[in-house]
């Protein structure tokens, strides 16, 4: 190998600097690979990020797994309470990958101001509440404080706020439609204290959070009665194992759901990101390999006297093949530098300073995200390498084919 390594270095070290018919061919190789470095982790980063961001949007407002009874309700308001009084709250010890559990319960509502009125879902939360996800959105003010009874603090969305006219500090009444319709709605008014824009419009336009005991004393419920039980997964990945793990260690009487079900046209469509990242990740290797065979036949056809006279000197057809491919990996790993240089750069100056604008009623999120991951890094670099490698390996035998009377007389 020291042969091989030792005409290559002099092969690279000329060729830097030599105005010859190759140079232009082995810079658009070495330019293409960049390019498509580029692109795929581009792809990578940001088809990732957006299905990372609006899957933990969707967990803000339901966890990943919710638990609650058995019913043909559709809507939002929970109906039928569920005790406190169960053995995987407030610790689900018997399933492994669940982080946190907490109690929550939703009812229907109604904002009504001098000039308007609005429908809302008031979800009700206590002090197990995980504000993680909701604190990122909060554009205004702070997060309710829970620890008081029946607190009259309430977070409401920039999108209500902005329709309804409300400002920080205000106060807002919320209407309450009793479950038996005899009876007259009830009134809660509250202090607004935070206000949050998550970026989900069908969320934003709807929910606001109260204190639970508030919805509990509404609905009549005993204090240990909630809505609904939130699970919170420490690897979501593994989502349907641990919804079914979660579901099988509940009572019977009791139903869980994962995101996935409740939202599954969301999640078909987040599917859509995979299969463009593999069609962007095809193509831009197909490219990569196209050129690398290019510049390989272009350097074996410049060079072919210098073959003929390592082959007349004794030098074995796969001694020579190595030469012509080490210096094609020059070439790969001079693309890959600037490739991953630039790429990572663009990925950083996004996700820092967010350049690149969205749609949120489209994307879900007003700019697009960046998600950063040794993982497929490592993987974009080592499949450029290896598929380019494997691809070169086929036009390296026509060196197999050549003379060494006839290559030394080539011009």
């Amino acid at each position: 190998m020291k042969f091989e390594w030792f005409v290559v270095k002099r092969l690279i070290k000329k060729s830097d600097f030599k105005n010859s018919i190759s140079a232009p061919i082995l810079k658009i190789a070495s330019i293409a690979i960049s390019i498509g470095v580029i692109m795929m982790l581009i792809a990578f980063a940001t088809g990732l990020g957006l299905q990372h961001k609006i899957r933990d949007k969707i967990a803000a407002f339901n966890g990943h797994v919710t638990i609650s009874e058995f019913t043909s309700n559709s809507t939002y308001e929970d109906f039928q309470p569920v005790s406190r009084d169960n053995e995987f709250y407030p610790d689900f010890h018997t399933v492994p990958s669940v982080d946190h559990i907490q109690a929550t319960a939703s009812k229907y509502g109604v904002i009504r101001t001098e000039k308007d009125f609005e429908g809302v879902i008031a979800k009700g939360v206590g002090e197990d509440y995980r504000w993680d996800y909701l604190d990122e959105y909060l554009v205004e003010g702070k997060l309710p404080d829970l620890s008081k009874k029946y607190s009259q603090e309430v977070l409401i969305s920039d999108n209500i706020a902005d329709r309804l006219e409300f400002q920080l500090g205000d106060q807002l009444i919320i209407y309450f439609l009793n479950n038996k319709n005899s009876e007259r709605p009830r009134l809660l008014a509250l202090n607004i204290v935070g206000i949050f824009d998550s970026g989900f419009k069908d969320f934003d336009d709807q929910f606001l959070f109260i204190d639970i005991e508030q919805v509990q004393r509404i609905n009549k419920w005993d204090e240990d009665q909630v809505g609904n039980f939130e699970v919170f997964l420490d690897d979501f990945s593994s989502i349907e194992s641990s919804g079914e793990e979660i579901y099988a260690a509940i009572d019977s009487f009791l139903n869980a759901e994962t995101i996935i079900d409740q939202y599954p046209s969301i999640f078909e469509w987040l599917k859509m990101f995979d299969f463009n990242i593999l069609i962007i990740f095809i193509v831009m290797i197909a490219v990569s390999g196209i050129n690398m065979i290019t510049a390989l036949l272009v350097l074996i056809l410049e060079r072919t006297q210098m073959v003929g006279i390592f082959k007349a000197l004794g030098a074995s057809n796969w001694q020579i093949r190595k030469m012509f491919i080490l210096q094609a990996g020059y070439l790969i790993l001079k693309g890959l530098f600037w490739g991953n240089l630039i790429g990572l750069g663009l990925l950083f100056v996004q996700k820092y300073f967010g350049l690149i604008k969205l749609d949120k009623s489209t994307y879900y999120v007003s700019q697009a995200p960046v998600y950063l991951s040794l993982d497929y890094i490592l993987g974009v670099n080592l499949g450029v390498i290896i598929c380019c490698i494997l691809i070169m390996i086929i036009p390296s035998y026509l060196i197999r084919k050549i003379s060494p009377v006839e290559a030394i007389k080539f011009e």
